[in-house]
C-alpha cells in the first residue's frame, strides 16, 4: 500500500477497506486481517491499524468477536456508499464546479450528450 504524506495513514487505510466493500472485494460477515496482520502486510504501527479499526468500528461498518478476529457488519456496503456519496457531493463537487468554471468549462464540455442513469 503506498500511502500519500497528505493524509492520516490511519484513515488511508480506512479509505482502502471503503473502496474494497463498495468493489465487492469484501462482504458482509466476512473477515478482514487482524491488526497485528494488516499491520505486518503493509508495513505500520499495529496502533495505527487500531485507530483504523476503531473508526471503522464506531462507523458500523465492523465488528469484533473477541478472541476471533473482526469481520464486516451486515449492512456496512450501504454505510460506506452513502457516506462516501455525501462526502463526494460536499467535498469534491464544488471543487469540480469551480475548476470547470476556471477553466470555462460547461459540464456539456465535459460529458457530452451522454445521459446519466442512475443504477
Amino acid at each position: 500500500m503506498e500511502f500519500d504524506s497528505n493524509r492520516p495513514i490511519y484513515l488511508q487505510i480506512c479509505d482502502s477497506i471503503y473502496d474494497r466493500l463498495l468493489s465487492g472485494e469484501l462482504q458482509p460477515g466476512g473477515r478482514i486481517p487482524s491488526v497485528r496482520e494488516l499491520g505486518a502486510d503493509i508495513g505500520v504501527n499495529p496502533n495505527t491499524v487500531m485507530r483504523s479499526y476503531e473508526k471503522l468500528t464506531e462507523a458500523g461498518i465492523i465488528f469484533n468477536k473477541r478472541g476471533i478476529g473482526y469481520f464486516i457488519s451486515d449492512g456496512a456496503r450501504e454505510i460506506v456508499l452513502r457516506n462516501q456519496r455525501e462526502d463526494f457531493i460536499r467535498n469534491e463537487v464544488p471543487k469540480i464546479l469551480k475548476r470547470m468554471s476556471l477553466l470555462g468549462l460547461s459540464p456539456k464540455d465535459v460529458f457530452g450528450d451522454i445521459s446519466v442513469n442512475k443504477t
